[in-house]
């Protein structure tokens, strides 16, 4: 079975470090960003399976790099879910709105994104790459 291949990118290195832990006991390689500017170069170099991401960040907000990412041929079909600590429904209308395909609030039980991440994964495996 193929392992696959999730870019955390979060500003919070508890956060990261966290999801990190737990997605790699789940099975997942990790790779990990602190920003969005960050995120799209991994994203680029690492071509993920799967995106988590903050929305609130220094330099690029999940938002934009979401925006970025589906403009680029290679990455537009990644799925893309969305962790915020703020819950306004504008926010998460936003995300959505950007390309993301999931808006969940922090914090968030694993169980919950993990289903998720399934879902997505399922849902892409036939037109991702």
């Amino acid at each position: 079975m193929r392992k696959y291949k999730v870019l955390l990118v979060d500003d919070e290195p508890d956060i990261i470090e966290f999801l990190s832990y737990n997605f790699a006991k789940y099975g997942f390689e990790v790779t990990t960003a602190s920003d969005g500017e960050q995120g799209l170069e991994q994203a680029a170099a690492s071509r993920p399976d799967v995106i988590v991401s903050d929305i609130l960040m220094p330099k690029l907000s999940g938002v934009k790099m979401c925006e970025k990412m589906k403009q680029q041929e290679a990455l537009r079909n990644v799925p893309f879910i969305f962790l915020s600590a703020t819950p306004d429904d504008l926010v998460a209308l936003t995300a959505l709105d950007a390309g993301g395909d999931k808006f969940m609030s922090k914090p968030v039980r694993l169980p919950v994104l993990f289903d998720a991440v399934e879902r997505l994964l399922e849902r892409y495996s036939f037109r991702h790459y």
